[in-house]
């Protein structure tokens, strides 16, 4: 006998997956995927307590922290049955026959640290439960009812295990679905739907996800959907491939470097399975008074200082409004495509060795770059409240004030002479400048 739900009550659609999870309600026949906090339309399926407090965390907030907490970070737990867990960051515990999750969760005052041990389904329980959040908050009412999908492979003890998570959740699964059915049936609601009742055809569902591979063929009947044929590998997907990729690396660092073996060390592996960003922001601002344009030139390599890297562009930005000094802020996006400046292999040596004799040297001249910026910016702001405030007036006699001025015109005269100066001439200046002019800015209040 089917569950029972109240009609009034709006029912979800829940895709569980291995490395990601998403929620959708059905609109006016049409499937419409629920965005999470953060404006995605999809969950990593990531649960983490945290090592300060052991605060849970689920989905997004728990991945970002990763590679920082890996031993109380559990991801991929619809696959502990399935997968070698010898490169899992987490240890997987053997209880009665069932992998169970263990966490040492942080200490509280007067206690020793807590070791708790959760089963995949609670996990799963947990990600379930986002889901619900997520769709209370958009629907504004609460849920109950929900429709859960599952790999086509799981076997009767599998899809209980779902349906249990889902009571742990305080969920009532109505119906597990395949998730290529699943996805056939939505694409029928969203183009089918429109069509003539009777319109029929086969559709093909390659579904290639994190943890399972599965192919269906369906045949589509107005709003019959019937399954014809399904296959395929309930032990293929992405994280697979990341895994060969993990142990190539692996081997490659242990071959390369002194024989060092980083399968032990659980923060190198989050490291390495976490994916390199292609796509950073940062933000400017103008270093010019009433400035309306600014120039961005694009440098490829790891060296502190520019000249020493590859220089690939540049771009302009214009009709900036004119405003003071560091008032415009800008933010620049740069995003990678296809890359198409590879280094060849003696390229690639020689940088390495550079890099090593040149550490030092890159070191100084970091701190000399700061040096001036923090002379230029004490004499930007010192100029700024002489002439803007009453920092003048605390200046006896006009002749003070005329020597004032121009030690400030001065001031600026040496930064431009001096381009290349050592950090401890730009040093040496900002003490000598401060010893005459911070007494009359801090009487004036204005440092």
């Amino acid at each position: 006998m089917a569950p029972e739900v109240d009609v009034r009550e709006e029912v979800i659609g829940i895709d569980l997956g291995t490395t990601n999870s998403c929620v959708a309600v059905v609109r006016n026949g049409t499937a419409e995927i629920i965005a999470n906090d953060q404006g995605h339309r999809t969950t990593p399926s990531f649960v983490a307590f945290s090592a300060a407090d052991s605060e849970r965390l689920i989905g997004e907030a728990a991945k970002k922290q990763a590679a920082l907490n890996p031993r109380r970070t559990i991801f991929d737990a619809k696959r502990l049955v399935q997968r070698d867990l010898r490169y899992l960051p987490y240890l997987v515990v053997n209880k009665n026959g069932k992998p169970y999750v263990e966490i040492e969760l942080a200490k509280s005052k007067g206690r020793r640290e807590i070791k708790r041990r959760f089963s995949p389904e609670q996990i799963s329980a947990m990600i379930l439960g986002k889901m619900k959040e997520t769709a209370e908050s958009y629907l504004g009412q609460p849920v109950s009812g929900a429709v859960v999908t599952v790999p086509a492979y799981f076997n009767d003890r599998q899809r209980q295990a779902t349906k249990d998570a889902g009571r742990i959740a305080n969920l009532n699964v109505l119906r597990i679905i395949n998730e290529p059915t699943a996805a056939a049936i939505a694409y029928g609601l969203n183009s089918l739907h429109r069509k003539s009742k009777h319109t029929k055809s086969k559709i093909l569902v390659y579904d290639l996800g994190g943890g399972t591979f599965d192919v269906s063929v369906l045949e589509v009947d107005g709003q019959d959907f019937r399954v014809l044929a399904t296959g395929g590998d309930a032990h293929l997907g992405g994280g697979d491939f990341d895994q060969r990729l993990m142990e190539y690396f692996i081997r490659l660092i242990k071959r390369k470097f002194c024989k060092e073996d980083i399968s032990e060390d659980k923060k190198a592996l989050g490291r390495l399975r976490k994916e390199f960003p292609t796509k950073m922001s940062m933000e400017f601002s103008t270093n010019e008074d009433q400035q309306t344009s600014m120039s961005t030139k694009v440098f490829q390599g790891e060296r502190p200082l520019t000249k020493d890297c590859i220089h690939l562009g540049k771009f302009v930005l214009s009709d900036i409004t004119p405003a003071p000094r560091g008032v415009t802020i800008v933010e620049d996006t740069l995003e990678i495509d296809d890359y198409k400046g590879n280094l060849t292999q003696n390229q690639i040596k020689r940088m390495i060795k550079e890099a090593k004799e040149m550490a030092e040297q890159d070191k100084i001249a970091r701190a000399c770059v700061d040096a001036r910026i923090e002379l230029e910016s004490y004499i930007y702001d010192a100029k700024n409240a002489f002439l803007t405030g009453d920092g003048l007036e605390q200046v006896g006699d006009k002749r003070g004030k005329v020597e004032i001025i121009c030690s400030m015109r001065a001031a600026s005269g040496w930064l431009d002479a001096n381009q290349g100066a050592t950090r401890e001439v730009y040093e040496k200046k900002l003490n000598e400048l401060r010893g005459v002019w911070d007494p009359i800015l801090i009487t004036a209040k204005k440092i």
